[in-house]
């Protein structure tokens, strides 16, 4: 199972739900909750770019008692700037141009494209034990992460409940009384897209709907500016998850799209 981040601050959770959180502090993306022995924790940070778009500066990894900082281009590990491939004690990072991997033997894959999209894979031993902006991972949508008891939170209230206190961090919450706009005019466009042959291989492995949404609040969030974050980024991500899931997409960027 895997939980992402990608874009326009969208979110897909281990249990499979969608949102958007717009925060730019530090954040617990995921980590494992269990009270006496936690083996990771992986903390984000977004920031906006020149562009205006939000991308991941740093990741914060903690795996057992290694700490793996990731920068765009930089691993630090231990405090040391170190070359990939890098192994130690039952963690391997790798990196190219475009990816940077670390894969441990705890039970995680984590992938970051050096900008705005991260995936991390855990093994089911993790099942229920996880918190932060993935969930819990207990494989009930909505229950525990919206609703938890008699409380139900919108997205953005839960966001700004994995906020890593820091004290000298200079960052606003984001405002949880606003409301997203509705972006059904968009409807049409992401239809297409996200259903052109190029993606025949994966109508049957992932939920269509929700990328489509994700399509739809990219193209209000950009207010018809047509810069290729806007449409590229949610398709990138649906290709992603495809090759994930088993699947094959085509070639579906071409030289005057994406």
């Amino acid at each position: 199972y895997v939980c992402s981040t990608w874009g326009n601050n969208h979110f897909k959770t281990f249990d499979g739900d969608v949102y958007q959180f717009p925060g730019l502090c530090e954040y617990n993306f995921v980590s494992d909750c269990r009270e006496a022995y936690t083996e990771f924790s992986v903390h984000i940070q977004r920031a906006l770019n020149s562009n205006g778009h939000p991308d991941i500066q740093y990741i914060l990894i903690r795996l057992k008692d290694i700490m793996v900082y990731l920068k765009p281009n930089l691993v630090v590990v231990d405090g040391r700037i170190v070359k990939t491939p890098y192994y130690t004690s039952g963690v391997l990072i790798e990196s190219n141009d475009i990816y940077t991997k670390i894969y441990a033997k705890l039970g995680m894959i984590l992938m970051w494209n050096q900008q705005d999209a991260l995936m991390v894979e855990l093994d089911n031993k993790f099942n229920n034990h996880t918190c932060g902006l993935c969930g819990d991972y207990n494989g009930i949508p909505i229950y525990n992460e919206f609703i938890n008891g008699d409380a139900s939170y919108n997205s953005i209230t839960y966001g700004n409940m994995q906020k890593i206190s820091k004290p000298h961090a200079k960052c606003e919450d984001p405002d949880e009384t606003q409301a997203l706009p509705s972006c059904n005019g968009h409807r049409d466009e992401c239809l297409r897209l996200l259903t052109s042959p190029a993606f025949a291989d994966c109508r049957l492995r992932l939920d269509l709907e929700m990328y489509i949404q994700a399509c739809m609040q990219d193209k209000c969030a950009c207010n018809g500016k047509d810069d290729s974050f806007c449409l590229c980024s949610t398709i990138s991500e649906y290709s992603r998850q495809c090759s994930h899931a088993g699947g094959r997409p085509g070639e579906w960027r071409t030289q005057s799209f994406c």
